[in-house]
């Protein structure tokens, strides 16, 4: 069966190469949402890894906002077991909203460098805060092997990077989701998860509850990667005015980044990652972008987040000929 073309009120969003805005890099050197040490080195390896450069051999000027001041974990207690670093969290995450919504209030595109995925309640805060000023419908393309939807009453472990999305469509901690404002700042229909592998129960239930559209590696394997591209570019374009990404290096499999804060075998091959944002460059919408969970300590050589580069780089536009 070929797959389902895009309808024509999703093509609006759609163009071949993007226009060149200033792209501000915005580092998020944070662990604290996670058990395993290591992603708070994620923005230097990207960088490292020229990702500036990357970006400006495309077109675009590249400005470095450097990284958010973040405390590390061994000047830190642990208040709640449920909801581990939440005061300090928070506190980062409301930095990184203003930050991101004011690069876009100026007309750039925020390229947020991580850092554990917790970082997505203040990059999302962010955008979501900037959509609703200037009257625009956000949508969320979310790239992960979990489901990120834990509440503090499901999560097995109390880290808060199983939690951005609950966060994000106003569920489980209220701490959490008023980063940013006092507003649910995402729609649950208006994401689409790909990739996932490593859902808990209660996040499947939460799932289905509030209707988040998913599309598993079993999906993808039956589909192929470009179908699932095809509907989920489809179904936002009707849905969604500004596209945000949110990409953890976890989505592709071990084999291919191994430097990743949680590794879960059986995940996208090198080319269907490529496929993922060679597709989302073309999408007119798509508007900021973040990199979850790169973890150097974990990597050989570099090669995660050089590989993380150049993932970027063919969101941006970067292609074969």
């Amino acid at each position: 069966m070929p797959p389902a073309s895009i309808s024509s009120g999703s093509k609006k969003g759609l163009r071949g190469r993007r226009k060149h805005p200033a792209v501000h890099l915005i580092g998020f050197p944070m662990d604290l949402g996670a058990d395993r040490r290591g992603v708070d080195m994620g923005p230097s390896a990207l960088r490292i890894a020229d990702i500036d450069e990357k970006i400006r051999a495309l077109g675009y000027v590249v400005e470095d906002e450097g990284d958010i001041e973040i405390q590390v974990p061994e000047v830190l207690k642990i208040r709640d077991p449920h909801l581990k670093y939440l005061p300090e969290i928070t506190a980062a995450c409301e930095k990184l909203a203003r930050k991101v919504k004011r690069v876009l209030r100026h007309g750039s595109f925020p390229l947020v460098l991580g850092g554990d995925h917790s970082m997505a309640i203040g990059t999302i805060a962010g955008v979501s805060g900037y959509c609703r000023d200037e009257g625009k419908r956000l949508g969320v393309i979310w790239i992960d092997a979990h489901s990120d939807i834990n509440i503090p009453g499901t999560s097995p472990s109390g880290n808060i990077h199983g939690m951005p999305v609950a966060a994000l469509i106003g569920i489980g901690s209220p701490a959490l989701a008023k980063v940013g404002g006092d507003f649910r700042k995402l729609d649950p229909g208006n994401i689409v998860m790909i990739g996932l592998r490593s859902v808990d129960a209660g996040e499947r239930k939460l799932i289905k509850e509030h209707g988040v559209r998913t599309f598993t590696m079993t999906d993808i394997d039956r589909l192929g990667i470009y179908r699932v591209m095809e509907e989920t570019l489809q179904y936002l374009g009707e849905r969604a005015d500004h596209i945000h990404v949110s990409f953890d290096l976890d989505s592709v499999d071990p084999t291919t980044a191994e430097g990743v804060g949680t590794p879960v075998p059986g995940g996208l091959t090198y080319r269907e990652a490529h496929l993922i944002m060679e597709m989302i460059a073309e999408f007119g919408a798509f508007s900021s972008l973040e990199v979850a969970e790169v973890n150097p300590i974990l990597d050989t050589m570099n090669r995660s987040a050089l590989f993380a580069a150049d993932l970027v780089a063919s969101a941006m536009g970067k292609r074969i000929l």
